[in-house]
């Protein structure tokens, strides 16, 4: 299809990827829930040159991906503003302007709607009286319900626009979301509600329009702030980068660029206590890395020259010069950062459940609401009593049961298990985590304590190494200095990097570190020890190790008794690794992995059919979690490992993710139990409306007494556990 004239070339924004193809990547405004991105994808993916089109829910990103050599951009956003869903080209800062704006707008109608219940209530309560024998007069009563309609529909109309605007998008497009029947029965409920004022009837409804919009809202606005949070997540990886790189020139001297400038080849100084800015190859120096958050690694990795790293590990000792080998946005970190952003999807199968109930709601209970209107006048009882069951048929059928199904159990769930130390971030992820059915740990940081540990301490001699250990940064000697009490630093302390530290203890020279350094010769270099020795005097041994968590062994029977299969999948080293798979009781462990094998392993698993849930705290472990059906961090992982996470336990209980999934389980019955109150509720409500046996007003008690149903019966969710 050529270009008209009135169509923009968007061309010049297509980026190239690997394998010629190019790419394109969108802002979509309006789309909130699994349908909306089913539809846009698959819209999409129908144009002509479209090979893919991902759409990121959390962020509002769609990438679409074109033939090489083909591909019209402004098709695609032709076919989006055709269903409803504008779009504009990427760009983070109007993206973040945009959901700014959004969480503005969604705070401004919560207030709205919170200002016009509670004054339209206060001059509904007078005729409400009037039913149990403190009977208004007609002038008083006509009165009351003008002043609720004037306070009232107003507010109503404000607080519903981001329903109305959904709904209408919705409607163009074919479907019907769940905005639809709300936005129905709102609209409705206050037309009648006018009808009935300027005829002088007994009821009006403008309080419980206003109000429904309010309990609606907040549940619109925690969605909002849970997609924040959600977002973070990416943003956290990428913060860990170092924001500037010391570039170091042909004559040279050093100068400070921007990260997003460093280009490959260029030569770059890295010094202690700095973070390696892009992945790059050492060119020269010596020193320890600590890539806890990448590898999982609990003890510092001794590099030397020619030997690769990856941007975000922690320079320990010396200085580094290295020779950059990708761009920032190419490094390790960014790649993480990228497989997060793919991951944090919406995947909420009861919320796309109620979709659906809504969607056959709106052609059955409509149609029947119009043939009540069209039967009853037909049987000559007048339009006013047709329109009056009609909308009663509407009201005693508002969803509200079937919205209030989910969430009501999600609030009481996360309220539960927060009581029990577990954040849950997000109401899908209990759906998720309720459907687990193998379980993937780190190992460290989860099944251990994520630190070393000094074994069979000997306090004579911690006593004699403390002030050399005390002076040292070295994680070893942090954990062997945590062991000893007050004591003097010793003089003249030197570092050397990626050895060990030497010092004058009481006028004597003495050394902590590897055992050559110390002077211990033919012994093996091991980085789970450390040796320390005073000139002339026997030399002597500390050996650490990640200790196991004290109930971690107990956690993963419990887990096995619940029908879960478990299994390790970490960075660290196989011998670590084994011994820590060993003392868990786990049968199944991989070993020496990178962020993307553990990613790539868990979406093998999803592959096989199994519902994973991953537990994990560190960078290396942010896309796994992503990418899991389920994912949960412990209180002392990482921020971005925590934001990419579902739930987050604190304390040092692995129980937690016990008592998590003994709660979720717990409320998938419940929501389900809620959806068959519902349908039921729905399946005796209509009948009665359509047979003149309910009024508006005993439709709206009804309407809320199923709610209150399906809020008590959300209570009982996990009361079975301490």
């Amino acid at each position: 299809m050529a270009l008209t004239a009135d169509r923009q070339d968007f061309t010049a924004f297509l980026r190239p990827v690997e394998g010629g193809g190019r790419s394109l990547e969108l802002l979509v405004k309006g789309a909130r829930c699994a349908a909306c991105m089913a539809k846009i994808e698959g819209e999409v993916r129908a144009l002509p040159a479209v090979e893919t089109a991902r759409l990121n829910l959390t962020t509002g990103k769609l990438t679409v991906g074109f033939e090489a050599g083909a591909g019209d951009p402004s098709l695609v956003l032709e076919r989006l503003d055709g269903l409803g869903y504008p779009a504009t080209l990427y760009d983070p800062g109007k993206a973040a302007a945009a959901r700014d704006a959004e969480g503005r707008r969604l705070t401004l109608a919560l207030g709205v709607a919170a200002f016009g219940a509670g004054n339209a209530m206060m001059f509904s309560v007078p005729i409400w009286a009037g039913l149990f024998g403190q009977e208004l007069g007609p002038a008083t009563r006509t009165l009351m319900m003008w002043m609720s309609g004037v306070i009232g529909a107003p507010c109503a109309v404000y607080a519903g626009m981001p329903f109305f605007e959904s709904a209408w998008r919705s409607l163009r497009s074919g479907r019907a979301n769940m905005d639809v029947p709300i936005s129905i029965g709102v609209i409705l409920t206050l037309v009648i509600s006018f009808i009935e004022t300027v005829l002088r009837g007994r009821d009006a409804y403008f309080d419980a329009a206003v109000t429904l919009l309010f309990l609606l809202l907040i549940g619109r606005w925690l969605d909002h702030r849970l997609r924040a949070n959600a977002r973070s997540a990416a943003a956290d990886l990428l913060a860990m980068q170092a924001p500037s790189a010391a570039l170091l020139g042909e004559d040279g001297a050093e100068r400070r660029i921007p990260l997003s400038e460093v280009a490959p080849g260029d030569v770059l100084v890295v010094r202690p206590g700095e973070r390696i800015p892009v992945d790059a190859v050492i060119a020269a120096g010596v020193s320890e890395l600590d890539k806890s958050m990448l590898t999982g690694e609990t003890l510092p990795v001794r590099v030397v020259p020619g030997e690769a790293c990856q941007a975000g590990a922690l320079n320990l000792g010396g200085v580094l010069r290295l020779r950059a080998v990708a761009r920032s946005e190419d490094s390790a970190v960014a790649a993480i950062a990228r497989l997060v952003e793919a991951g944090a999807q919406s995947r909420s199968k009861y919320v796309q459940l109620a979709d659906k109930a809504a969607a056959l709601y709106v052609p059955i209970i409509h149609t029947a609401a119009a043939l009540t209107f069209v039967g009853v006048w037909a049987l000559g009882m007048g339009p006013r009593e047709a329109l009056l069951r009609a909308v009663a048929v509407l009201i005693i059928t508002c969803p509200c049961a079937l919205g209030l199904a989910v969430p009501a159990v999600q609030v009481t769930a996360s309220a539960r298990l927060f009581r029990r130390g577990v954040l849950v971030k997000s109401g899908a992820a209990l759906e998720r985590l309720a459907e687990v059915d193998h379980v993937v740990l780190d190992k460290t940081g989860v099944l251990t304590e994520g630190r070393p540990q000094l074994i069979d301490p000997v306090p004579a001699a911690i006593a004699m190494a403390a002030p050399l250990a005390k002076a040292s940064a070295h994680p070893l000697s942090r954990a062997l200095a945590a062991h000893a009490g007050p004591t003097l630093l010793a003089d003249n302390v030197v570092e050397t990097p990626g050895q060990g530290v030497e010092g004058y203890i009481g006028g004597r020279r003495a050394r902590l570190g590897r055992a050559a350094f110390v002077g211990v010769d033919g012994a093996p270099a091991s980085e789970t020890e450390l040796w320390f020795g005073i000139e002339g005097e026997t030399k002597i041994r500390f050996v650490f190790a990640d200790q196991l968590r004290a109930d971690a062994a107990a956690a993963v029977a419990a887990l096995k008794a619940r029908g879960l299969s478990v299994e390790i999948l970490s960075g660290d080293t196989f011998a670590a690794v084994a011994r820590a798979a060993e003392q868990a009781g786990i049968e199944a462990w991989r070993a020496a992995l990178t962020p993307a094998d553990k990613a790539a392993l868990v979406a093998e698993r999803t592959a096989e059919g199994r519902k994973v849930l991953m537990v994990g705290d560190g960078l290396n472990d942010a896309a796994a979690l992503a990418g899991a059906h389920a994912a949960m961090a412990p209180g002392t992982a990482l921020d971005a490992s925590q934001n990419a996470a579902d739930l987050v336990f604190s304390g040092e209980r692995l129980e937690a993710v016990i008592e998590a999934i003994d709660v979720a389980r717990s409320a998938r019955r419940r929501a389900l139990e809620n959806f068959s109150f519902a349908a039921l509720y729905n399946m005796v409500a209509a009948p009665a409306a359509m047979l003149g046996l309910v009024n508006p007003f005993v439709a709206a008690l009804a309407m809320s007494g199923s709610s209150l149903v399906v809020t008590l019966n959300a209570l009982r969710t996990g009361a079975g556990r301490r």
